[in-house]
């Protein structure tokens, strides 16, 4: 499918097929005590049970089990989640995978791309290009490029999200809600958006970034694309500086307004998700249960169902979450 401009729900269904019996089919989780927090029901797609703690090995196994035969290896960048989803994907499939990461990535992030045996490349995100670096030591090394978002394999994986959530929702006879994305460049957001228009029309997809990378949400409200200066962030798994060239055209035509929640809020969402379903979230994960329990007026619906889309945590940034007491400041969009 390389070369292809856009993805369509045959290419999600597809690379469905291609997950099964590699992927986790992840649990819609609920609590009664989260559901009185936001004053609906709340059910939660905790992909940060997936193999390597997030969502991002569904693309990257779409990605990589759809190239050809003679592929050399594959180089990706990404601040983690990505990275390890890749690598652990190469590893099954017998290929080279060389990583561009980062230095500021968390460091639990690196040891585990490393771990999973990939070749780890770091990079200074506020002055290197990393598309340019990683486009010339693709080429040199002779390696397919899988970039984090923009890519239609990996949307196509990251709408296999959206094809459950439909299934098990009608499961328990949830047919119209909100659905709320942890979004950074827009991959999972755009996947799960054309899996719900197919199978769930009723549903709204609606992206959730934290305060000062709501480059989505400011799109989204005007109706163009908006490009933020690239900075680190607390929420380092969804930190992008604008959508992605492939995914704004679907978020743009399918997608509500977003939402946007500050760093005390994900914090807040993490310690209730640990307390209350007994999962384990980093920041970026969180946004987006974060948005649901302290957002609620920005809501509509009995009930909104959110993405836990990842769990890879250093320790310190986990106890500071624990620590932190509750907070139920209101979210902008």
């Amino acid at each position: 499918m390389a070369g292809h401009v856009s993805v369509t729900i045959g290419d999600i269904r597809a690379a469905a097929q291609r997950l099964q019996g590699h992927a986790r089919r992840t649990p819609l989780l609920s609590s009664p005590f989260l559901d009185r927090l936001a004053g609906r029901r709340v059910l939660v797609k905790a992909e940060c049970l997936q193999h390597t703690g997030s969502f991002k090995f569904r693309g990257a196994w779409s990605a990589l089990t759809a190239l050809g035969a003679d592929a050399r290896g594959v180089l990706a960048f990404s601040s983690g989640n990505h990275a390890q989803g890749v690598a652990y994907a190469a590893a099954l499939r017998g290929l080279t995978a060389v990583i561009m990461m980062p230095r500021d990535a968390p460091a639990i992030k690196i040891a585990n791309t490393r771990a999973l045996g990939a070749e780890v490349v770091l990079y200074d995100r506020t002055a290197e290009d990393r598309d340019a670096l990683g486009g010339a030591l693709a080429r040199e090394r002779g390696l397919a490029l899988i970039p984090p978002f923009d890519h239609p394999d990996v949307i196509a994986g990251q709408g296999t999200v959206g094809l459950e959530i439909a299934e098990q929702a009608c499961a328990m006879g949830i047919t119209s809600a909100q659905v709320l994305i942890c979004c950074g460049g827009g991959g999972l957001s755009a996947g799960i958006a054309l899996a719900l228009q197919a199978d769930a029309p009723d549903m709204r997809p609606r992206t959730v970034e934290p305060e000062g990378f709501d480059d989505v949400a400011q799109s989204l409200a005007i109706g163009q694309v908006v490009e933020l200066p690239l900075r680190a962030g607390l929420c380092d798994a969804i930190v992008t500086p604008r959508p992605g060239r492939l995914t704004w055209p679907i978020l743009q035509r399918l997608c509500g307004p977003g939402l946007v929640v500050s760093d005390a809020q994900a914090l807040a969402a993490m310690a209730l998700a640990h307390e209350r379903l007994k999962l384990v979230l980093e920041p970026g994960g969180a946004v987006a249960l974060a948005a649901a329990l302290f957002c609620p007026d920005h809501i509509a619906g009995e009930a909104v169902i959110v993405t836990a889309s990842g769990g890879n945590v250093d320790r310190a940034v986990f106890r500071r979450a624990l620590d932190q007491g509750d907070i139920h400041a209101d979210c902008g969009t």
